[in-house]
C-alpha cells in the first residue's frame, strides 16, 4: 500500500482550513498536522487547496459516454473507462453511477445502457480509477419495473435508489406546455408527440402500485432512498411517509422548505450552480444554499461541476470553505453510510484532491489520490 507525505497545502478539514501536512500510510490518513514538512520525498503542494476526495451520489455521465451523439453508441467497456477517467480527473473518488431502470417511455436504449453499464462495472472493477457504486433510477410509470427491480435489488454495488416520475404534468414537468416546448419535443411531429402523451397517460396508473411494490422490496435492506424532483409539500409528505430521507433535486422552494422541516437531506445539481439557475426553468440551487436549504451537491450531468459548484458557493455565495467542501464530500458520504471517507482526518481513507482556484472562477485539479494512490 502507498505511503507518502503531502505538505505545504491549505488543508480543508470538516471545520477549518490551515496550511499543513498530511501523512498517508497503508491507504489511510495517518496524521494531519499544521506547518510544512521538510522530510525527503514530501510532495510540495505549493499552497494549493487539499480537499477530501469528492463523493458523487448522482451522475448520468455514463449514459452520455455510451451515446456521445444521438444514435452513435460506443461499446460499454470503452464508455465506462472514458466516464471513469473524466470522473477521476474531476476529483471524484467515489461515484454513484445513476443508471435508469428503463424510463417512462420504455426506451430500449435505456435498458441496453443499464445492461452494458452493469456488465462494464463488473468486467473493469479492478481497473477503474474511482470507486463505483450503483444508483438505480426507478421510473415509476414504466412497464415491468417491479420485475426488473427484483432482479437487481441484491446487486452488491447497489447503495442508492431514487423514485422518479417524469410524466408531463408531474414534478419537473408540471407545466405540460413547457414540456411540449422542450427542444427534443419541438423536433417531433404532432402524431408522434400525441402518441408519447398517450403512453405517459397509460403509465400514470402504474405509479402508485409500482411505488408500493418497490418500497416493500427495499424494506429493511439498508439501501438509501431518494425522492426526485419534488414540487409540492404533498410530494415531501409522501416521501417521508415512505421512509425516504433524501430529497434529490427539489424543483420549488416550497418543496425544499418542507423537506428541511421534515428533516430530509436536500441534494442539488452542481451544474445549476455554475449556470446560475436551472436549464429547465426550476429553482436556482445557489438560492437554496442562501436559505440554508442545501446539504449536498451532485454532478448530475457534468462531473467537473461538483468541484466548481462547491467552490463557487464559497467564493460567491457566502458559505465557508469547510461548509462548501462538505457538500461534495462528507455529507454525501454520510447519506449513504460511507463513514470511512469524505473528511481529512486520521483513520479516514486517503482519498484526496489537490486544487488550484483560478482567478477566472474555475477549479484546476492538480492531483487526485484514491486510498493514497495517485489516479489523476
Amino acid at each position: 500500500m502507498h505511503e507518502s507525505i503531502l505538505t505545504y497545502g491549505r488543508v480543508v478539514t470538516r471545520s477549518e482550513v490551515f496550511q499543513g501536512t498530511v501523512q498517508i500510510k497503508a491507504g489511510r490518513i495517518a496524521d494531519v498536522s499544521r506547518g510544512i514538512s521538510g522530510l525527503p520525498g514530501a510532495v510540495n503542494l505549493e499552497d494549493d487547496l487539499l480537499l477530501p476526495g469528492l463523493v458523487d451520489l448522482h451522475t448520468d455521465n455514463f449514459e452520455r459516454a455510451i451515446e456521445p451523439r444521438t444514435g452513435a453508441r460506443l461499446p460499454g467497456p470503452a464508455a465506462m473507462a472514458a466516464h471513469d477517467r473524466e470522473t477521476a480527473s474531476a476529483g471524484v473518488t467515489t461515484v454513484f453511477d445513476a443508471l435508469c431502470l428503463t424510463d417512462a417511455l420504455d426506451d430500449p436504449d435505456r435498458v441496453e445502457s443499464l445492461r452494458e453499464g452493469l456488465a462494464a462495472l463488473e468486467s473493469l472493477a479492478d481497473s477503474l480509477k474511482a470507486e463505483h457504486f450503483l444508483h438505480l433510477r426507478v421510473e415509476l410509470p414504466a412497464r415491468g419495473i417491479v420485475e426488473a427491480f427484483e432482479g437487481l435489488r441484491g446487486h452488491p454495488r447497489l447503495r442508492l435508489v431514487s423514485l422518479m416520475d417524469h410524466t408531463p404534468g408531474q414534478k419537473q414537468f408540471a407545466d405540460v406546455e413547457a414540456w411540449r416546448a422542450l427542444p427534443w419535443n419541438r423536433r417531433r411531429g404532432a402524431e408522434e408527440l400525441a402518441a408519447i402523451e398517450r403512453h405517459y397517460a397509460e403509465g400514470a396508473a402504474r405509479v402508485a402500485p409500482n411505488r408500493a411494490a418497490i418500497l416493500a422490496a427495499l424494506a429493511g435492506s439498508g439501501i438509501a432512498l431518494a425522492s426526485h424532483d419534488d414540487r409540492t409539500e404533498a410530494h415531501i409528505v409522501e416521501a417521508v411517509e415512505s421512509g425516504i430521507r433524501i430529497a434529490e433535486f427539489p424543483v420549488t422552494f416550497a418543496a425544499a422548505r418542507a423537506a428541511r422541516a421534515a428533516g430530509m437531506a436536500i441534494l442539488g445539481g452542481a451544474p445549476n450552480v455554475l449556470r446560475g439557475g436551472s436549464h429547465s426553468g426550476n429553482i436556482a440551487v445557489a438560492g437554496l444554499a442562501a436559505e440554508g436549504l442545501l446539504d449536498a451537491l451532485a454532478a448530475d450531468y457534468v462531473p467537473a461541476a461538483m468541484l466548481d459548484g462547491a467552490l463557487l458557493l464559497h467564493h460567491r455565495h457566502g458559505l465557508t470553505l469547510p461548509e462548501a467542501v462538505a457538500m461534495v464530500s462528507a455529507t454525501p458520504a454520510a447519506l449513504v453510510g460511507l463513514t470511512n471517507r469524505g473528511t481529512i482526518a486520521p483513520g479516514q481513507r486517503a482519498d484526496l484532491v489537490r486544487v488550484h482556484w483560478h482567478q477566472a472562477g474555475t477549479a484546476i485539479v492538480r492531483g487526485v489520490w484514491r486510498e493514497g494512490g495517485r489516479i489523476a
